[in-house]
């Protein structure tokens, strides 16, 4: 039975890790279909902080106005994706950001955490590492 367990949780982390890598290979290259493909029409983005954007947004359009406004607000661009994990439950991607604001560019490291369904990103939680700056920027 333990080794139909480790079977079943390899299985689920392969998917996991076809699916986030699909969308960082995407996100990296600048393939914005894929990147739009790659979310699930019931997409949930949990952004953290005390900012306009800050709060659950749900379903795929609504999220990629937010991601939309975002990037107007903070002129983000994609520096690297540094790693991709994957377990069997969640998927994540550690990467570098660029982020532009009032003449000032600042570069930053962003977990996003994501579960899948139907081989897509179902939800993103988004961890930032500095938070307080990311609040000013968007404020």
């Amino acid at each position: 039975m333990a080794d139909m367990n480790a079977t079943d949780d390899a299985a689920a982390t392969e998917r996991v890790r076809r699916v986030v890598t699909r969308y960082a290979t995407a996100w990296a290259a600048g393939d914005f279909p894929t990147v739009r493909d790659c979310y699930h029409e019931q997409f949930t983005l949990h952004y953290a902080g005390n900012n306009p954007l800050s709060g659950v947004h749900k379903g795929k359009a609504a999220c990629l106005a937010v991601l939309e406004e975002f990037r107007k607000r903070t002129r983000r661009k994609l520096l690297s994706v540094d790693h991709i994990m994957a377990g069997p439950e969640r998927g994540a991607v550690l990467a570098r950001e660029q982020f532009s604001h009032d003449g000032k560019t600042t570069d930053m490291q962003r977990l996003l955490v994501y579960s899948i369904l139907d081989d897509r990103l179902h939800e993103c939680w988004v961890y930032d590492q500095d938070q307080a700056l990311i609040d000013q920027l968007l404020s």
